[in-house]
């Protein structure tokens, strides 16, 4: 496959802009003249090796930021917002949305804003007539849909929660205690009472009798879990609330949803602090059943963490996480790499995280390739929730965790896999409508970007072909 060339001229501006440089003085500490840092800052051309070494020896910078997930995002969110139909004319070319993320990419962001606007208010037509009779009457934007946008475009890493979660757990360690221990000892600190319940929710906390109860029918990775988001609510209330007001929410129900968001990020954060589990991955090549069993954390815990070590100077690998449920709809999703998720409705139906319901217990390995000619190692697996009663629901999920495939050598899953055997890898893509895939069985919808052929006396797989 070609080498893509790196554009990143609003980072090279950003950067330049930290450190109070002029575009001069950049230039001369690079080692490149003024005319060739102003073409690669506008994106005329491509950032150099020789640029990028020099980035890191004088400065010291994680040239690994130069290649954030943000424009891949900004990108592949763009497409899928265009794929609607409101939008009778041609699509913009791939390469204008790749020039407006690199060098507008709040322009691109607002338009995201608006278009979901639009959909929020056009989906809420149908029910209107019934609104209408009603004195609470009134469209309001997705809290839930806004909470995961702002996750996913901090690369679903909050540093300073992060950190403070990891400071209770180092805490802990040194005094011979584990992460939910320590958080344990810290609620104990403050009065309240830990109490197991049988019968009631898995978490409760009755603020008059200062008590937390946690539901002893849980399993034990998830009452860990749950004790330390109650400690992220009660003592972390000023992080939590000084993060919330730099998103700047719109409602107060984003707002709430985001709160319980960061207290689950600290728990997951403290349970499997940054430093002690980007090294165990690094030992255990990543195998997730030991990860798992070393930090007594639940295999979800362990593929949704992974996915969050993009701390600056120190990150893991880039994964992409996502969870599905059985209808298909991603409920969770976050990409570090260049591959992306539909930001509405399901994922390729060819991709393996959908086969995973059909083998409960076990890990299913795909090496699949998206239409860029991006190449991925992708493992899927079915997580079940069962109920903690007779005639209880059992929610069934699969998750999804992978890497480019040149990160294949460092997971123990890819061992015995010909990943250099082009024929191995299976076709998949994002979403049907921003697929450029012309003989995709699967296909669902048209492509946006493809003319079509319909010859009534002819039927292939598809009543149309693609041209």
């Amino acid at each position: 496959m070609a080498v893509q060339k790196l554009y990143a001229g609003a980072k090279l501006r950003e950067f330049r802009g930290r450190l109070s440089l002029t575009q001069k003085a950049f230039a001369e500490k690079l080692g490149v003249s003024l005319p060739y840092l102003n073409q690669m800052e506008n994106n005329n051309r491509p950032v150099s090796t020789a640029v990028v070494l020099s980035l890191a020896q004088e400065f010291g910078f994680d040239v690994t930021e130069l290649t954030s997930g943000d424009e891949a995002r900004l990108i592949s969110d763009m497409r899928e917002a265009l794929a609607d139909p409101v939008f009778t004319g041609p699509a913009p070319a791939l390469a204008d949305l790749r020039l407006v993320a690199s060098n507008a990419p709040g322009l691109m962001r607002a338009f995201l804003d608006l278009h979901k606007a639009y959909r929020q208010g056009h989906e809420r037509l149908a029910s209107l007539d019934a609104a209408l009779g009603r004195e609470d009457a009134r469209v309001s934007p997705s809290p839930w849909e806004e909470v995961r946008d702002f996750f996913h475009y901090c690369d679903n890493y909050i540093d300073a929660v992060d950190r403070a979660a990891e400071r209770l757990a180092t805490r802990g360690r040194q005094a011979g205690r584990s992460p939910a221990q320590a958080g344990h000892d810290l609620l104990e600190r403050r009065s309240i009472r830990v109490a197991e319940s049988a019968d009631g929710p898995v978490r409760a906390f009755d603020p008059d009798s200062r008590t937390l109860y946690l539901s002893s029918r849980a399993p034990a990775a998830t009452g860990d879990f749950q004790l330390l988001v109650q400690v992220a609510l009660l003592t972390q209330g000023d992080l939590i609330d000084a993060t919330l007001d730099l998103a700047r929410f719109q409602t107060p129900e984003s707002r709430a949803i985001a709160r319980v968001g960061l207290a689950n990020y600290f728990a997951g954060a403290a349970l499997l602090p940054y430093t002690d589990i980007l090294e165990a991955a690094q030992q255990e090549r990543h195998d997730l059943e030991r990860l798992a069993v070393r930090f007594g954390a639940s295999l979800e815990q362990v593929a949704h963490r992974l996915s969050t070590l993009q701390r600056p100077g120190a990150k893991g690998l880039p994964f992409f996480f996502v969870r599905v449920d059985q209808a298909g709809t991603i409920t969770k999703r976050h990409s570090a790499t260049s591959l992306q998720f539909a930001r509405f409705g399901g994922a390729c139906p060819l991709w393996n995280v959908h086969r995973a319901f059909e083998t409960p217990g076990r890990w299913l390995r795909q090496l699949a390739e998206t239409p860029d000619g991006a190449r991925y190692l992708c493992l899927a697996r079915e997580i079940a929730k069962p109920g903690d009663a007779w005639r209880a629901p059992v929610r069934r999920y699969a998750i999804g965790l992978g890497c480019e495939v040149r990160h294949a050598g460092d997971l123990v899953y890819a061992d015995d896999l010909d990943t250099a055997n082009a024929a191995a890898f299976e076709p998949i893509g994002i979403s049907c409508r921003i697929c450029e895939r012309k003989d995709c069985h699967q296909r669902s919808v048209p492509p946006l970007e493809r003319r079509l052929s319909v010859d009534p006396d002819r039927r292939d797989g598809l009543p149309y072909r693609v041209e």
